[in-house]
This record gives C-alpha cells, sequence and structure tokens, in this order.
C-alpha cells in the first residue's frame, strides 16, 4: 500500500534484445494502470544491472541474448531473483526449463493479448502473496509412499539440483521435492542458507570446514565429512558468510 493508502503499483522491467519485441510488451504494460514500467533493457547485462538498481517486482525476460540468456540472469540474482518473472521467447523448447529454474509463465512469440493478460493475473496474484507473507518457510511438506512428511528447514543439510527436483539431504536420508532451486533460495532463511554452486544449497549451521588447493579450486566440509564443491561465482560471498565460524585449510 501506498502511503494515501491506494495500492502499490507492479514494478515491471522488460529486458529483450529485440527492439520491436521490447515495444509490444510495452505497449501492452502502458495500457494497465496497475502497473509502473521501471526500465526497459536491450542486453542480458544490461538487465541484471536493472534488476539490481530497480528491484522490480515483475520482469518479462527473454531467453536467448548475446553473452548471456536469461536462465544465466536467474542464476546470477539467486535468491535476490523478482517475484514473478515471465519468459518471454521465440522458442518453445526452453519451456521445461524456465518452469524448473522457477519461472512462472512462458510466453512463445507471437502471443494474444489475452494470454498477455492472463500471464499479468498470475503474477499479480503470486506478488499480492508474498507481500502478505514475508516470513521465510520454515518448513517443507514432502508427499513419499502414500506419507506426507513435515521437514523443518533446519533439519536439512544441504540441497542439491535433481532434473525437475530438488534433492534434500538430511543426516543419511534424502527427500524429493518438486522445487526449482531459485524457488528454495527465496523462500530459506538467507541467514542460514546460502548457495554455493548452480545446484548446491548447504546449510551454513552445518559447514565445518573450507577448504583449497594450489589451483584455485574450494570446497566445503560439512560436519558429516560431506564434501562440496564451491563455485567461484559464489566463492565471495559464502567466505563473507562464514567469517571465522570455521576452519580454512590448504587441500594437499
Amino acid at each position: 500500500m501506498t502511503p494515501d493508502g491506494q495500492p502499490a503499483k507492479i514494478r515491471a522491467l522488460v529486458i529483450d534484445d529485440e527492439p520491436l519485441a521490447r515495444s509490444n510488451v510495452l505497449l501492452l504494460l502502458q495500457k494497465n494502470p496497475e502497473i509502473e514500467i521501471v526500465g526497459q533493457c536491450g542486453s542480458a547485462l544490461e538487465g541484471l544491472d536493472a534488476i539490481r538498481k530497480h528491484h522490480p517486482d515483475l520482469v518479462f525476460l527473454d531467453v536467448r541474448m548475446p553473452e548471456y540468456d536469461g536462465f544465466d540472469i536467474l542464476e546470477m540474482l539467486g535468491g535476490d531473483a523478482p517475484t514473478a518473472v515471465i519468459f518471454v521467447t521465440a522458442y518453445d523448447q526452453y519451456a521445461i526449463k524456465a518452469f524448473d529454474t522457477g519461472a512462472l509463465d512462458y510466453l512463445l512469440k507471437p502471443f494474444s493479448n489475452a494470454r498477455f493478460a492472463r500471464a499479468f493475473d498470475r503474477a499479480k496474484e503470486r506478488i499480492t502473496l508474498r507481500g502478505s507473507s514475508p516470513a521465510k518457510m520454515d518448513r517443507l511438506t514432502i508427499k513419499s509412499g502414500g506419507r506426507v512428511l513435515f521437514l523443518a528447514v533446519t533439519e536439512i543439510d544441504w540441497i542439491e539440483a535433481a532434473d525437475y527436483y530438488a534433492s534434500l539431504h538430511v543426516g543419511p536420508k534424502t527427500h524429493l521435492v518438486r522445487r526449482s532451486m531459485n524457488e528454495l533460495e527465496s523462500d530459506l532463511d538467507p541467514a542460514q542458507f546460502c548457495r554455493i554452486h548452480r545446484s548446491t544449497i548447504v546449510n551454513l549451521d552445518r559447514v565445518r570446514e573450507l577448504r583449497f588447493d594450489s589451483d584455485g579450486e574450494y570446497e566445503l566440509v560439512l560436519v558429516d565429512a560431506t564434501k562440496l564443491r564451491l563455485s567461484r561465482r559464489y566463492r565471495k560471498e559464502v567466505q563473507a558468510r562464514l567469517g571465522n565460524s570455521v576452519r580454512v585449510s590448504l587441500r594437499v
């Protein structure tokens, strides 16, 4: 809500390297009084900077662009990804991957005004729900073998991507949930969970040691001796988050 009691507008950003495609989406957005357009970008890097600067609620994102694609953008954003992402593309072969990364919808060019309106309605619903319940997830519901298990997230040691699922490692057991890594990272408490690789999230309370070798490769060692690769992309953030709480050693 705004200070005068009016509903806050949905802040939208359009990222597409094709000017005509951007114009078409912008034209539809401009007709909707519920939307505030915070920018338009013609490249992935420009779009990445704009998301970090403007923090939009909704992003219309092209898949194939020079240098980086739409999936690269979401991976680099991690838990800072916008609440609602709608892929807009002329290629239908990326749909499954898009939903696996947490995308809300997949608009295939050319699309009708009605199809665009349905996508926006879904985005509005998600944004409204997210705004009304900002608290981080404290448990997961897992269906397996006719049973329903309620798992406290504090019990999770680490999480890895498993095709269209995420595999939750809890001691010697593993549980599969149909959630993308980006969704889980966004829902989990960032004070406790951290992305260390595009396919791995770790519970920082379970980290015992940080190891590195002369080639500059890093890995985390958990309290149960599990070894997990630490990607260079996430290294600085992980080291800052761990601080002096774990031992650092040279791997030989």
